[in-house]
């Protein structure tokens, strides 16, 4: 047998069956390549299937680790959003309401006091709408209808409301009134049919006027003339 002496102070020798083994000083055999290619067959064999993720030791779907907290981190300040309910109206409200739609009616009245035609008020609180109530009136000329806003500003005035916006007021044809809670319409009669603005709210509940019999439209007959 044949002992030959590598750089390192190693020797090697040569087996039977032709293949060298390296001899390291402290006495181990040390594999050679034909060594190492068997153990890597072996090694990828038993770790074949088998697919990392993150880090070492961790297949595909496993349970990920809980998150540690880090000292001196902030909490967040986002607090889960709870189960809306539905809340009825408390009493103030509805005192505010009902106030609100005594004022409405007297701005209605006001306007019949002008003889004002075919007035409606429509309560439109339940509908988170831009204001509660809604009043429209009908005036047979262009005076009468700037007439009409006239007497319901200053019947407003008196009882310590005031116009927040007016709107269309000199034109004859149409005056909107702004209180805030409630809005007035003051159409010229054939402008209101024409746009038809009850309609919109056509599933809104209507209030209760004390209409006298010379405000109702019995006939639609000449009513007045073209637009």
């Amino acid at each position: 047998m044949r002992v030959k002496t590598t750089r390192r102070g190693s020797a090697t020798k040569a087996s039977s069956k032709g293949h060298k083994t390296a001899v390291k000083p402290g006495g181990k055999q040390a594999r050679t390549s034909s060594g190492r290619s068997a153990a890597k067959a072996a090694a990828k064999g038993a770790t074949k299937g088998v697919t990392r993720t993150s880090g070492p030791g961790t297949t595909r779907g496993a349970a990920k680790p809980p998150r540690i907290p880090v000292r001196g981190a902030r909490k967040s300040k986002v607090t889960p959003r709870g189960v809306e309910t539905t809340s009825t109206p408390s009493r103030a409200n509805k005192a505010d309401l009902a106030e609100t739609q005594s004022l409405a009616v007297a701005a209605i009245d006001a306007a019949l006091d002008k003889s004002a035609l075919a007035p409606v008020l429509i309560d439109v609180s339940g509908m988170g709408s831009y204001t509660d109530f809604i009043g429209v009136v009908s005036g047979r000329s262009d005076r009468q209808v700037d007439a009409i806003a006239d007497n319901i500003c200053q019947v407003m005035k008196q009882r310590g409301r005031h116009v927040l916006g007016q709107e269309g007021s000199g034109s004859g044809r149409w005056t909107l009134l702004d209180f805030g809670a409630f809005v007035v319409h003051v159409f010229y009669h054939p402008v209101r049919e024409f746009y038809d603005l009850e309609s919109l709210w056509i599933e809104a509940p209507r209030v209760k006027l004390d209409v006298p019999p010379e405000a109702k439209l019995a006939q639609a007959d000449a009513l007045y003339g073209a637009l």
